[in-house]
């Protein structure tokens, strides 16, 4: 077993100003010892998380991990076996109907009508959730902006595809502007334009409105990207988490790539020698100096070369990934699903 790496009524509408149910201090999401079981199998073993008011927190995990179905149970889907969750403040399994006027969800299936249109979806979304038609016209016409479906929210869902569907569902889970959003995956089947608009809302709803972000992805440079502190989780329970820099840092050194014609083996006593070298291996062709800071011993690892016979072809330094990272704790890269251009 790996170690874990730390660096109102219910009958009330929400309505999207009346939002102060958490302390600000408060987690907005906790869980305690969190467990569900499928048949006697654990699939989610012990997960504990607090996740504070305001941040962004990217969950990664490979298939068969249990983020999925942590996710689920958060959102209250799936009723825990055991352990206990709070979202918003409300315990997912005695008070479920609370969590779910608190909440945004942008789950990988997208469960839209294919007989309404666009507009339709989102003006009944707003309702349901207590807006009036005032705020629903407004929003609507806020999240048309991000979208960027155009004319096509005047049209049949049925008439969509793939990604103009995970546009659309983005757009309906933030309709209210709940207290705490998870986005399963957000960006998936979006070109990258349209990912990098997705990324600019996302920040934007965390920075001026405060809500806190939920974010499951198969693109590493997108939690990278957004996530305050990432969560990875294998098996079941959480292997790792903290800040995307401090889990890369915890991996490894920065690396030194050198392509060589000649012996690479009769450089390593010389760059062994270098000031700030950790060590040198060989690889083919290639040299790899491993170090504690790379911007500062690649210029010394270069003139070291020049004084040699060797005739280097190309120097690369490369830091540590948050691929680096989920790979030595799952022993898995994440390969991100192959998707097509369907933007209209």
């Amino acid at each position: 077993m790996r170690e874990r790496l730390t660096v109102e009524s219910d009958a009330r509408p929400f309505h999207p100003q009346a939002r102060s149910t958490v302390p600000p201090s408060s987690d907005a999401i906790r869980t305690e010892s969190l467990v569900r079981e499928f048949d006697g199998v654990r699939a989610v073993d012990g997960v504990d998380l607090r996740i504070p008011t305001g941040e962004i927190y990217g969950f990664l995990g490979p298939n068969g991990a249990g983020k999925s179905t942590t996710v689920h149970m958060l959102c209250t889907l799936l009723a825990p076996t055991g352990g206990r969750a709070l979202v918003a403040g409300y315990d997912v399994g005695t008070d479920p109907g609370k969590v779910r006027l608190r909440i945004g969800v942008a789950l990988q299936e997208a469960a839209l009508d294919p007989k309404q249109t666009g507009t339709e979806l989102l003006n009944l979304q707003g309702r349901l959730y207590g807006l009036t038609r005032h705020e629903v016209n407004q929003r609507v016409a806020e999240l048309a902006e991000l979208i960027d479906l155009g004319d096509f929210l005047d049209r049949l869902i049925g008439t969509y595809s793939g990604g103009m569907k995970r546009r659309l569902d983005l757009a309906a889970a933030l309709i209210h502007n709940p207290e705490v959003v998870f986005l399963d995956e957000p960006t998936t089947g979006l070109d990258p334009v349209s990912r990098v608009q997705v990324w600019s809302e996302v920040r934007r709803l965390n920075v001026e409105l405060g809500i806190t972000i939920f974010l499951t992805t198969q693109y590493l440079e997108e939690a990278d990207e957004l996530a305050h502190r990432v969560g990875i989780i294998d098996h079941g329970r959480i292997v790792a988490e903290g800040t995307p820099t401090d889990l890369k840092k915890a991996v490894g050194s920065d690396v030194i790539i050198v392509r060589v014609e000649g012996d690479p083996t009769s450089a390593c006593p010389v760059l062994e020698d270098v000031p700030g070298v950790d060590g040198v291996e060989v690889h083919g062709s290639e040299l790899v100096v491993s170090t504690g800071s790379g911007s500062a011993t690649i210029s010394p690892v270069a003139v070291a070369l020049a004084g040699t016979d060797l005739v280097v072809r190309d120097l690369t330094l490369r830091t540590p990934t948050l691929d680096d990272v989920f790979l030595e704790l799952t022993g898995t890269h994440i390969e991100p699903a192959d998707t097509e251009e369907d933007r209209p």
